[in-house]
C-alpha cells in the first residue's frame, strides 16, 4: 500500500436504528423529521450534497426521507400506524457516537430505541499464513 492509501480510513461506520412506541403524529410530521435530520447533520458535522428528499404517503401513511451526504447517506422511514421509525446513517469515515436514544425520545416520543453499529471495512482481511 502506498502513502495515500495508508492515510485513508480503513472503514466506515453505519448505524441501523429502530424506534418503537413513538408518537404517531410526530412520525407523520415533515417538520419533526426535518428537525431530526438537521440536528443529526449539525451534531455530526455531516455534509449534504443536496437538500433532503421527502415522500409523505397518503392518508395515515408515514414518511420516507433521504439525505445524500458527501459521507454517504441518512435515511428514515416512519410507520405511524405502528408507532415506529427506522433510521439508517452510513458514514465513509468514523464519526463520534450520537445519542440516538435521547434524541428520538425527545423528538418523536420513542419508548424504546435499538441501535446497531456496524463497522464497514473497505478491504478484505489478509488471510493468516
Amino acid at each position: 500500500m502506498g502513502p495515500l492509501s495508508d492515510s485513508l480510513p480503513a472503514n466506515g461506520r453505519e448505524w441501523v436504528v429502530e424506534a418503537h412506541g413513538c408518537d404517531p403524529a410526530a412520525l407523520a410530521s415533515l417538520e419533526v423529521l426535518r428537525a431530526l435530520f438537521a440536528r443529526m447533520i449539525a451534531d455530526l458535522s455531516l455534509h449534504p450534497v443536496t437538500e433532503p428528499l421527502w415522500h409523505k404517503f397518503p392518508g395515515p401513511g408515514g414518511i420516507t426521507g433521504l439525505a445524500l451526504l458527501a459521507e454517504s447517506h441518512l435515511a428514515c422511514h416512519t410507520f405511524p400506524e405502528h408507532g415506529s421509525l427506522c433510521l439508517n446513517l452510513f458514514c465513509c469515515t468514523p464519526r463520534p457516537e450520537w445519542d440516538f436514544e435521547r434524541e428520538l425520545r425527545r423528538l418523536v416520543g420513542a419508548e424504546a430505541v435499538e441501535v446497531r453499529r456496524l463497522e464497514r471495512p473497505y478491504s478484505a482481511p489478509i488471510p493468516a499464513a
